[in-house]
């Protein structure tokens, strides 16, 4: 793909991602033609349904987050990478079932693509190193599973009221999840 076409494709996917994230169903190719610049013919040529496009944004973003978790999880402190990650994750998530519910709406009764499959798998695995390196550093809490993580994250994510009374919530089951004083 010439760079150009792929600078209006990431475009496209991150409006994509704003238009479906704030409005679900309700939003439009043709909002997301605005936002990102193109015409709506660019929209099309690159995803030729609604639904592919819902898609490859549902994968963008989960990729996006796995690419984040596994650089910081190269980094130095192995609970600060985690924890930062759950927040990015929380505070992401309404774009992302947002999206996810316009795909289970349009979708084939047979479920998500191989590749929003593999998308979500490849973030699950990051998510899973990060804890694990917390736990191994001393800095997340031994008996705390990746499952119970996504139980975590998916409950705040559903959230709703106050920004910053959310935010506090994150941050009381971060606390949660602090090695306990045994450990």
């Amino acid at each position: 793909m010439r760079s150009d076409a792929q600078a209006n494709r990431d475009r496209v996917l991150a409006a994509a991602e704003e238009v479906f994230g704030e409005s679900g169903k309700a939003g439009s190719t043709e909002e997301v033609a605005r936002r990102a610049g193109v015409g709506i013919g660019t929209v099309f040529r690159h995803f030729p349904t609604k639904q592919l496009l819902v898609e490859a944004t549902i994968v963008r973003h989960l990729t996006l987050l796995t690419d984040t978790a596994r650089a910081r999880g190269e980094g130095g402190e192995a609970g600060a990478a985690f924890r930062m990650t759950f927040r990015e994750m929380v505070s992401g998530a309404p774009a992302k079932l947002a999206l996810v519910a316009l795909l289970e709406e349009s979708a084939d009764p047979a479920g998500a693509t191989d590749e929003v499959v593999a998308a979500a798998s490849g973030l699950r695995d990051a998510v899973e190193v990060l804890l694990s390196r917390g736990q191994e550093a001393g800095e997340v809490r031994e008996d705390a599973t990746v499952d119970e993580v996504y139980v975590l994250i998916r409950a705040l994510a559903n959230a709703r009221g106050d920004r910053a009374v959310v935010d506090r919530a994150i941050g009381l089951v971060l606390d949660g999840l602090a090695p306990r004083p045994s450990e």
